[in-house]
């Protein structure tokens, strides 16, 4: 499986896709909208891959943080919910909001997306609910404009993740640990917990 792309950004192809080019390798990554929208041509770049199989297509999805990919896969265990679906919802906002919609059970928010209806986004809820973690913040769910994706990238988790822990766990730990600590610092002090 290919876990990650680290290149150029070559092209850019509406709505979502780019091709990064590895070493004269050029892959097609699809991406949420709000990545997409962050990405610019001939940037450095790496992200996250799910590399989709099926019987007539093989394709990449990109994120640019773990967290994001973790969030990817654990929807598209979701019955009903496919790849497609999935970047559907995460496209709506940053990882941590939808991450949190799911965890306050707002399936308005997550009916939202393209493609999924209400009976999808309950599934949604009801499969999801206890492998998120904790809401960190109650009430419903805005979805973001498309500039503040980077304001919500949160590398402490990003970190634990690589480690190992789950997504509950890693945000459990997490939670109530100040955020404007180093990443190093808070990553430390929630694996003391």
């Amino acid at each position: 499986m290919i876990a990650h792309i680290n290149g150029v950004v070559a092209e850019k192809l509406p709505p979502s896709s780019v091709i990064v080019d590895v070493n004269g390798v050029g892959y097609e990554v699809n991406l949420t909208t709000l990545d997409f929208e962050t990405v610019n041509l001939d940037d450095r770049t790496k992200f996250y891959t799910y590399h989709s199989i099926r019987e007539n297509a093989e394709e990449l999805y990109g994120f640019s943080t773990l967290v994001a990919k973790k969030l990817f896969e654990l929807l598209i265990s979701v019955q009903g919910i496919g790849p497609k679906a999935a970047m559907a919802i995460l496209s709506l906002a940053a990882p941590e909001e939808v991450r949190n919609a799911i965890a306050n059970a707002d399936s308005a928010f997550i009916s939202k997306a393209s493609g999924v209806g209400k009976k999808s986004a309950e599934r949604v809820i009801v499969d999801l609910r206890d492998k998120v973690g904790a809401p960190s913040r109650y009430g419903a769910t805005k979805a973001l404009e498309p500039e503040t994706p980077a304001a919500e990238k949160d590398e402490a988790l990003d970190a634990l993740i690589a480690l190992g822990f789950p997504l509950k766990e890693a945000s459990a730990a997490l939670d109530g640990i100040d955020k404007s600590l180093p990443v190093e610092a808070r990553v430390r002090l929630a694996l003391k917990k």
